[in-house]
């Protein structure tokens, strides 16, 4: 640790690469729990007690470190994913290396930097003598990627509990904060025929695709960019042979909607769709797995207190809203949440992904400070 500045940039971008070239995907349990126990193990020599929960479904272990101080009252939440979607081998394709201001790797930016830097920020802390007004624990997932079906109520829980939750998913489009995020919900339908012999019996025959055609074209018409809600129909199967009417007919939906109003319309429509032919059955399950982060009054005065602390660092933060869902989206309701808080880059989700190297240090000083003033 270069003893002149805690925060030094080759320090921070070494320790990053250590979680990077542990590989992650979700549906990878025993890799993630690998690296949870690099995490654990980094957290021995701090003043913290640390709690794993157990993973069930398919999905990693979660661990939650708490301070050691002000865990008597409401303090600050920070929740780090550190499950990544680029399948088993991908470091392969996109290995941990530095050109210029870009550091690459699978997660490096959605979100393993920003993960890092949070421990980097709260490890200073802790080298200090103050301690925070307010005590904090960091959770990491292990399954944010997949939506967070295993530690959804833990966090909701953590989320109830604390007065602040700071997300440390990455910055957008040039180090832009996030206090907005639509809901996010997921669907699958179902859609029965009655298959018959194409060529000679096509009047016995009912088309679960032809039925799929109908129904999708009522969930493209529900799109509205103005209103921000968009439907996709991502995935989409059927039939057996070209010989055969179909009998089955299969889609899986994406929906994405700005406000809980929103949600709840456009959730009823979805679920609410049925077939438009005799002898043809359509099922839809699903619902809202994320419900809209909504900018709320103590959000925005949270946002206000980094904005002036970033400042006082020496660069403008500028908040935004993003139609991707976050863990922040299931605390913002009742809970002060600022979410883009991780290391600024691009390419999430790719094989480009990138953190920018110049983005370390300020980020990271900025969650110390939030740390040290937040009361």
């Amino acid at each position: 640790m270069s003893s002149s500045n805690p925060f030094d940039t080759a320090t921070i971008l070494e320790g990053i690469r250590h979680w990077v070239e542990i590989e992650t995907p979700t549906e990878a349990p025993k890799q993630v729990n690998k690296l949870m126990s690099v995490v654990t193990e980094q957290h021995r020599d701090l003043p913290v007690t640390t709690e794993r929960v157990a993973g069930i479904n398919g999905c990693g272990d979660h661990l939650v470190v708490r301070s050691a101080w002000g865990q008597d009252r409401p303090g600050i939440l920070v929740l780090s994913h550190l499950d990544t979607v680029h399948p088993m081998g991908f470091i392969e394709r996109l290995p941990f290396k530095v050109e210029g201001d870009s550091a690459f790797g699978p997660g490096i930016y959605d979100m393993k930097g920003g993960a890092y830097i949070a421990h980097h920020a709260f490890r200073n802390l802790c080298a200090t003598s103050d301690r925070s007004p307010l005590g904090i624990t960091h959770i990491f997932t292990s399954d944010e990627e997949i939506g967070s079906p295993t530690s959804r109520a833990l966090i909701e829980a953590e989320g109830r509990k604390a007065k602040y939750v700071l997300v440390t998913e990455p910055a957008r489009d040039g180090g832009k904060i996030v206090t907005g995020r639509k809901g996010v919900g997921r669907f699958e339908i179902f859609i029965k025929g009655v298959p018959a012999h194409a060529g000679s019996r096509p009047e016995d025959g009912r088309s679960a695709i032809r039925e799929l055609a109908h129904i999708i074209h009522a969930l493209e018409g529900m799109n509205d960019l103005e209103r921000g809600v968009t439907v996709n129909v991502g995935v989409v199967r059927g039939g057996t042979r070209p010989n055969v009417t179909p009998e089955e007919a299969h889609a899986e939906v994406d929906l994405r909607v700005l406000s809980n109003a929103d949600a709840e319309e456009f959730v009823g429509k979805i679920l609410g769709l049925t077939s438009k032919t005799e002898g043809v059955t359509v099922k839809v399950t699903g619902n809202l797995n994320r419900p809209p982060y909504e900018k709320s009054n103590s959000g925005a005065s949270l946002y206000e207190h980094a904005k002036t602390l970033a400042g006082e660092l020496g660069f403008d933060l500028i908040d935004t809203h993003t139609g991707g869902g976050s863990d922040g989206n299931f605390t913002a309701a009742h809970t002060a949440t600022l979410d883009g808080l991780g290391v600024d880059g691009k390419g999430a989700h790719t094989h480009y992904e990138q953190l920018y190297v110049s983005s370390l240090e300020p980020r990271a000083r900025l969650l110390y400070r939030l740390y040290q003033t937040l009361r």
